[in-house]
């Protein structure tokens, strides 16, 4: 089954940090998409993934999830 989450992040303004972010993102075991639109991040998977394995590739991307 899958679950979704999303995340607010700060610093996410054009394509290429946008890419940066699905790149790191996409790395984390059991995600199957990700979208990105206006400092938003929404994380899909067939497993649990943690806030802190998101909030780790969002910072491998230098970028960081907010609140």
């Amino acid at each position: 089954m899958a679950s979704s989450s999303t995340y607010t992040v700060r610093g996410m303004t054009c394509d290429h940090r946008v890419g940066s972010v699905t790149a790191e993102v996409t790395k984390i075991p059991g995600v199957t998409d990700v979208d990105v639109a206006q400092g938003r991040l929404t994380v899909t998977s067939t497993e649990a993934v943690s806030v802190e394995a998101v909030t780790e590739a969002v910072e491998e991307a230098g970028y960081a999830v907010v609140g």
